[in-house]
């Protein structure tokens, strides 16, 4: 794909056309800044438009529509009652694309999933199979307790969010594009539930925790529903335009200088590597692998894009770290004991783990 091809998003529709003969006397391509600002502009809009449903929770948002616009997936983690499916329903309405919910059970089949083939009879009277397209043929998946469900079940959308794509029988089909799988599960359920393999968890980019609400959010939310309010959001985008944005977001520049620093916080993460500090080795049993450092930057750089900058800086990697590593690090029996989650080990990390030293101009 061509630089020029990655610069040209339309304008989105929620932002009012110039007029036609302004748009005639000052006919030019609009420079990256204008689109950067296009781009902050319309993230600012969709947040609010989810404020208007969602009481707080701003990382959660923030990092589900960084994912949207790097084309990643989501894990949403968090208790029963605190909005999981409404936030993914009323962002696919803002979005204006399709949206397909499936509850994971215990007996639910691949082919729930995917689809399958059916026998049917033509007009001549001859039979043949006819392929029935299944939920995963959507714009945004949404795997409502993706844990409640056996890992043969869970394994079919692996090919779906790698590859994009489906095979069932002799045939692959194409999905959507775009194409989002933003999974939900309870943490602290766990009877009937089978937790996911470290290949399916390794597919999300993010693994985002959606925490209680503060006291004032919570008031809020009581009172509106008291009063039966519901808020009607506006539709800001479509499909075209997710995609224009995505290209966008990925001509963002990544510097070498970050493209070390995330080498050396991903490698920092593996017990066995000679950078690791002493407390990754006494309390992590495995850590993170290359993947990790790609959604680092891929996050990093849709941080910038909906700052409306140019590059990644250091913050936007920093910003990214916890919802990309949560899910990569596993800690061991000894951190447990003494305590530490796996965002503690993170947020040591981040702190014992400089930037490298910029190289001074010499004559």
């Amino acid at each position: 794909m061509s630089e020029s091809e990655n610069l040209q998003p339309s304008v989105p529709p929620s932002i009012p056309q110039a007029p036609k003969a302004a748009v005639r006397a000052a006919a030019r391509p609009k420079s990256i800044a204008e689109l950067l600002q296009e781009f902050s502009q319309i993230c600012s809009e969709m947040e609010q438009e989810l404020g208007k449903v969602i009481v707080g929770q701003t990382p959660v948002i923030r990092q589900l529509l960084a994912a949207v616009f790097t084309r990643g997936h989501c894990l949403l983690e968090g208790v029963p009652g605190l909005a999981k499916t409404l936030t993914v329903s009323t962002l696919a309405k803002i979005l204006d694309v399709e949206f397909k919910r499936i509850q994971f059970t215990p007996d639910l089949m691949p082919s729930d999933i995917v689809g399958t083939n059916v026998l049917d009879d033509d007009q001549t009277g001859k039979r043949n199979f006819r392929f029935v397209h299944g939920p995963v043929f959507s714009n945004i998946l949404l795997a409502d307790e993706i844990n409640r469900t056996p890992p043969k079940t869970q394994s079919a959308l692996l090919q779906a969010m790698q590859e994009r794509e489906v095979t069932v029988g002799q045939t692959t089909y194409k999905l959507p594009d775009p194409f989002f799988v933003i999974a939900t599960q309870n943490p602290i359920e766990q009877e009937g539930t089978y937790p996911l393999p470290e290949a399916q968890l390794d597919r999300f980019m993010f693994n985002i925790k959606v925490d209680y609400p503060t006291l004032d959010e919570e008031e809020q939310i009581l009172s509106s529903s008291a009063r039966g309010e519901f808020q009607e959001v506006r539709k800001l985008l479509n499909a075209k335009t997710i995609i224009q944005l995505q290209r966008l977001t990925a001509s963002i520049a990544v510097s070498p200088y970050i493209v070390k620093y995330v080498a050396r916080l991903v490698r920092a993460t593996r017990p066995g590597d000679e950078s690791a500090p002493p407390f990754i080795r006494e309390l992590v049993d495995w850590g993170a692998g290359p993947r990790a450092g790609q959604y680092l930057i891929n996050g990093g750089k849709a941080f910038a894009a909906m700052a409306g900058r140019y590059s990644v800086a250091i913050d936007d990697i920093r910003s990214a770290a916890i919802p990309v590593l949560r899910h990569r690090i596993s800690s061991n029996f000894q951190a447990q004991a003494e305590g530490l989650t796996t965002e503690d080990l993170i947020e040591k990390l981040l702190a014992e783990v400089r930037p490298p030293e910029i190289e001074k101009y010499q004559k």
